[in-house]
C-alpha cells in the first residue's frame, strides 16, 4: 500500500558543521526565523521529525531537540506522533518581534518608475474580477457552455499527454491549433492568410502588447478610436507611444480627422467590424481610405476584431484584413468571448513578411503561451463544437438584446435611448440631459446596486461628448436584465 504523501511545506533550512553553535539550535533558529517572518502561518504543518532529519542530513534526535524548543517557548503545539504545526496563538512578544521587523511602508506608488506611473494616470475602471456579472460587458454566457464535451476533451488529453505537449513548445503555438484558426477565418471572416502567420496569445491583450513592442518607437503616434476600448490605452503607453485621438461616426473611424490630425502617424488601432464602444460598422470607404493612408506611409493597421462573430441581422462582413494587398494589417482576435474569459486564449494573423520576426520576438518576451488548452481547443474547433456554440449563442444573445431594449423602453422611456445592434454582446444607452446625472455618477450607484455599468465618458481620452452607459446583456440570463433595469429605473427615478 503506497503510503501518504508528506504534505508539510519544504523548510530552507542548512546546517553549517563548522561552526560552534550547536546543529538543533541551528534548525530551532532558522524555524523560529521563519515563524517569525510570516514564512510559516500560525496552523502550518511541520515536516515529521524523520523527513527533516532526512531532508537536512542530520541525527532525528537533533530535530526533536530543535522540536521540543519550539513547543516549549510557545512556537508550536501538537506532540510528537500527531504532528507538529505552528501555535494558532503566537505569543506577544513573538507579535511584537514580526511587526518590529515590517519595513516601512511608503505612500501608493512609491518607487514606480515614470513608465508606470503613466499606466497608472489611465482613467479607473470597474474591476471586473471582484464586480457583479449582471451587465458587465464582454461576458460571455458561462453557464451554456457545452462543459460536457470540453470536460471529456481535457480528460482525453491529460490521461495520456504526449511527451513533446508537456515540454517547452513552439512559440508560435501548437500547429493543429494554428491550422484550425487559419482554416476558421478563411472561412467565416474572409481573412487571407495561412497557419504561419498565426500566432497564438495569451488573449488579445498579449497580442496587442506584442505588435506594439515589435512595431513601435518610443515617441511615434498611434491613431485610437475615440471614444474607445479603454485597455488599449495603457498597452501603448507602457510601448512609449503618443496617443492620438481620432473621432468615431456611423461610419466608424474618420479617416480625414486622422490624416489632419497626424498624418505620419506609425499604427492606427480599430474596431472596424464593430466598434467598441459605440457599435458602428466602418464603411467600405473608410475602409479602403485607411488602407490606402497606411500604404502611403508606411503605417501599421491593428484590427482588433474582438466580437464579430455575433452579428444577428444583415450580410456577414468580412474583415478589413481580406481588403489589405500591401501587408499592412495585423489582425487580432480572442476566444475569452467566444467561449468563457478563464481560457485565455487568443491570437494574432500578421503579414507573412512578419511571421517569422514576429515569432522569434516572441520568444524572447515570453516563450511560449501555456500549451495545456491548446490541443484540447484544436479538436474543439475541428469537431464542429466551436461552431455549434457560436450559433445557440447567437440566437440566445439576440434574444437578449431584445429583452433589454424592450425592458429599458418599458421602464426608462425619457431618461435612456436604446436601439438595436446588429451585432456584439452590449449596447449603449443614450443619456437624456433631463436625467441630471452624468455617466459616472449612475455607474457608482449602480455598483451599490451590484450591477457593472460601464460609464461611456471613461472611453474617452479628451473631453466627453456623449453621455451614456455601456450594457453587457450576452452574460446575463433575462431575469437578471428584468432586474436590473428594475433597480436601474428606481435609482434614476
Amino acid at each position: 500500500m503506497p503510503q501518504a504523501a508528506d504534505r508539510a511545506p519544504l523548510l530552507m533550512i542548512a546546517v553549517d558543521r563548522t561552526t560552534s553553535t550547536p546543529m538543533h539550535r541551528q534548525v530551532f533558529d532558522q524555524i523560529r526565523e521563519a515563524i517569525l517572518g510570516g514564512r510559516l502561518a500560525p496552523g502550518r504543518r511541520l515536516p515529521s521529525s524523520r523527513a527533516l532529519a532526512d531532508e537536512i542530513g542530520v541525527s532525528r534526535n537533533t530535530v526533536l531537540a530543535a522540536y521540543d524548543q519550539l513547543f516549549a517557548e510557545g512556537y508550536t503545539e501538537g506532540q510528537v506522533g500527531s504532528g507538529t504545526t505552528v501555535s494558532r496563538v503566537l505569543p506577544e512578544e513573538v507579535l511584537a518581534a514580526r511587526a518590529a521587523k515590517r519595513p516601512p511602508v511608503g505612500g501608493e506608488g512609491a518607487g514606480l518608475s515614470n513608465a508606470g506611473r503613466a499606466l497608472l494616470g489611465s482613467k479607473p475602471r470597474v474591476d471586473r474580477s471582484t464586480s457583479s456579472s449582471i451587465f458587465r460587458p464582454g461576458l460571455p454566457e458561462i453557464s451554456r457552455f457545452p462543459w460536457n464535451h470540453w470536460s471529456r476533451m481535457v480528460a482525453k488529453f491529460w490521461r495520456k499527454p504526449p511527451r513533446h505537449l508537456v515540454s517547452y513548445g513552439e512559440p508560435g503555438g501548437y500547429m493543429p491549433l494554428r491550422v484550425a484558426i487559419a482554416d476558421y477565418l478563411r472561412a467565416v471572416r474572409g481573412l487571407a492568410c495561412e497557419a504561419e502567420q498565426v500566432i497564438v496569445t495569451a488573449g488579445a491583450q498579449q497580442a496587442i502588447d506584442l505588435a506594439a513592442r515589435a512595431l513601435l518607437d518610443r515617441g511615434d503616434k498611434v491613431w485610437i478610436e475615440e471614444p474607445g476600448y479603454a485597455g488599449i490605452k495603457g498597452v501603448l503607453t507602457a510601448a512609449g507611444a503618443e496617443l492620438v485621438p481620432v473621432p468615431v461616426d456611423q461610419d466608424g473611424l474618420v479617416v480625414s480627422a486622422g490624416r489632419g490630425l497626424a498624418p505620419n502617424a506609425r499604427m492606427a488601432v480599430v474596431t472596424p467590424s464593430h466598434q467598441y464602444p459605440l457599435g458602428s460598422v466602418m464603411s467600405l470607404a473608410r475602409r479602403l481610405d485607411l488602407l490606402e493612408w497606411a500604404t502611403e506611409h508606411n503605417a501599421w493597421i491593428l484590427e482588433d476584431d474582438y466580437d464579430s462573430e455575433y452579428r444577428y441581422s444583415g450580410r456577414p462582413l468580412s474583415a478589413l484584413q481580406g481588403l489589405d494587398t500591401s501587408g499592412r494589417v495585423i489582425y487580432v482576435g480572442t476566444f475569452s468571448k467566444v467561449l468563457f474569459p478563464a481560457i485565455r486564449l487568443g491570437y494574432m494573423v500578421v503579414p507573412p513578411g512578419l511571421a517569422e520576426p514576429m515569432i522569434r520576438i516572441r520568444r524572447s518576451l515570453d516563450d511560449q503561451t501555456a500549451i495545456s488548452m491548446q490541443p484540447v481547443l484544436s479538436e474543439f474547433i475541428e469537431t464542429g463544437h466551436f461552431a455549434g456554440h457560436i450559433r445557440r449563442m447567437r440566437t440566445l444573445y439576440a434574444e437578449r438584446q431584445s429583452v433589454l431594449i424592450n425592458e429599458i423602453s418599458r421602464r426608462l422611456s425619457g431618461v435612456l435611448d436604446v436601439a438595436p445592434d446588429e451585432a456584439g454582446m452590449h449596447l449603449v444607452a443614450r443619456i437624456r440631459t433631463v436625467c441630471g446625472l452624468s455617466d459616472a455618477d449612475i455607474a457608482t450607484r449602480a455598483a451599490a446596486q451590484n450591477l457593472t455599468v460601464y460609464p461611456l465618458s471613461e472611453f474617452y481620452i479628451g473631453q466627453p461628448i456623449q453621455n451614456g452607459l455601456v450594457l453587457g446583456y450576452a452574460g446575463t440570463e433575462e431575469r437578471d436584465i428584468c432586474a436590473g433595469v428594475e433597480r436601474l429605473a428606481r435609482l434614476l427615478k
